[in-house]
């Protein structure tokens, strides 16, 4: 039996039940499984290119060059590319965020980024670029920082949990110690 989550708090939702997102229990080579967090289902942990944050948190990363992974889909998705991604099935947001460079609207990429690390306390969420590695790596890496990591450390926290090539250049490392939360919305 599945826990009452304690609250509103989707970060509180203790992890209960691991089941099989296949049909029929079926085993799918390579297809990813779910963990089951209250009544939301997210990412299984050891499935590829899902980070596991501090707080518990499972998020995917991947490069959009190479197909859709076998398994379920994600639920919110959040894609790094100069140009619009692709329409999705589920809910996602894009960030205008060159190849080898920085987002274009920084203050946009922490909200962004804000909205994706709250939705992973239950939803199966999945970052990306177009290989996978320096944009979504970069990423990946703030949203440590909104789970905990010091600065200093966010870097070589993915790269030893997601990928040992993730962030890829200078200035992306810059931006990643530079990375704070964005400000609460002001109330009138």
């Amino acid at each position: 039996m599945l826990a009452q989550p304690e609250g509103d708090d989707p970060a509180s939702l203790a992890v209960d039940a691991v089941h099989a997102a296949e049909p029929s229990g079926s085993a799918v080579p390579g297809a990813s499984r779910l963990v089951r967090v209250g009544t939301r289902e997210t990412w299984e942990p050891t499935a590829a290119g899902v980070l596991s944050l501090p707080s518990g948190r499972l998020v995917r990363g991947r490069a959009l060059r190479r197909p859709l992974p076998p398994g379920p889909e994600p639920q919110f998705g959040v894609y790094l590319l100069g140009a619009p991604p692709p329409a999705v099935a589920w809910e996602s947001r894009w960030l205008r965020w060159p190849d080898f460079r920085l987002p274009a609207d920084r203050e946009a990429a922490a909200v962004v980024l804000h909205e994706a690390w709250e939705r992973a306390a239950g939803d199966r969420v999945e970052v990306a670029c177009g290989g996978g590695r320096g944009r979504t790596g970069t990423a990946l890496a703030c949203l440590a920082i909104l789970d905990g990591v010091a600065p200093a450390e966010a870097v070589a926290f993915v790269r030893d949990g997601y990928d040992r090539h993730a962030v890829e250049t200078p200035w992306q490392r810059r931006y990643v110690r530079a990375f704070t939360a964005p400000a609460p919305p002001r109330r009138g």
